[in-house]
């Protein structure tokens, strides 16, 4: 995969915290920015299950939770139509909405290595977990006669070991993203499972 270092780790401006877009505001961009239908669903999952998990596991209130979701679903936004110039695109134009700066750090570091921006808090953290085992979840979905219906973490974890199978995610970034927080990749795969399979 290509590089894309931003060359800087901060971004908005202080006095921004607590602007938020709205959802419609966020889904309005999308599909201004994101022809490709597939792509769009991958941002919606992993808005979802940021979401869920702000609300379940981190107390999460209205605002933050939406603080969550937001960086979810815009977090590959230029990713389609700025292939070159993936993240700082959607950076800039969250900067010139004046949007949270937590918001556009977290989808500044959704992939350190890329980007050079480090995950520093949960929400950071969970968006690099989510990004890539949701996609390799959502694959084994389509494989799956019956979807997510019946899925397990042990099939899951099959997948995730046979390098041929949804060979575009990195199977690095997750050990990686998971070295990062305090919970067991298992349990991460049990999350996703539960939350996604209703995201359309």
């Amino acid at each position: 995969m290509a590089i894309y270092q931003l060359g800087r780790s901060v971004f908005g401006h202080p006095e921004n915290a607590g602007n938020l877009m709205t959802i419609e505001e966020a889904h309005a961009l999308l599909e201004d920015w994101v022809p490709n239908e597939r792509l769009r669903l991958h941002m919606k999952q992993v808005a979802a299950v940021m979401k869920a998990w702000a609300i379940e596991k981190e107390n999460a209130d209205p605002k933050t939770a939406l603080k969550w979701e937001l960086a979810g679903l815009l977090h590959d936004a230029d990713w389609e139509k700025f292939p070159d110039d993936h993240c700082r695109v959607i950076i800039e134009e969250l900067e010139r909405r004046q949007i949270d700066p937590d918001v556009i750090h977290c989808i500044a570091s959704h992939g350190p290595k890329y980007f050079g921006v480090e995950p520093e808090n949960s929400m950071d953290k969970m968006i690099y977990v989510f990004d890539e085992i949701s996609s390799l979840i959502h694959a084994y979905s389509l494989m799956r006669p019956g979807g997510y219906d019946g899925m397990d973490v042990k099939g899951v974890k099959k997948r995730l070991k046979e390098k041929s199978f949804a060979s575009n995610v990195s199977r690095d970034d997750i050990n990686d993203a998971i070295s990062r927080i305090d919970t067991p990749l298992e349990d991460i795969i049990q999350f996703i499972i539960d939350h996604q399979p209703s995201v359309q």
